[in-house]
């Protein structure tokens, strides 16, 4: 799945529009998702990471080697 937060695990919602008339037809609701790279320092490489807005604020405060343990515990290569 291609809008699919890999430390969150955020993906689409699904649901309707509903028009003035009120006919509904289905949507979905798309995370925002950001690629972005960073530098591992225990590896001494950049890895790319595809996160949420969430996701990036979540690296931002608990770090980019526990996050991508994290990422790694929910079995996501990366």
């Amino acid at each position: 799945m291609s809008a699919h937060c890999m430390l969150t695990g955020a993906q689409p919602g699904f649901g309707n529009r509903v028009s003035h008339s009120h006919r509904r037809t289905s949507r979905r609701f798309d995370p925002n998702i950001q690629s972005k790279r960073y530098w591992l320092p225990s590896e001494g490489r950049h890895v790319r990471l595809r996160l949420s807005a969430k996701g990036i604020k979540t690296v931002d405060a608990i770090g980019v080697e526990a996050a991508v343990a994290r990422i790694r515990a929910r079995g996501v290569r990366v």
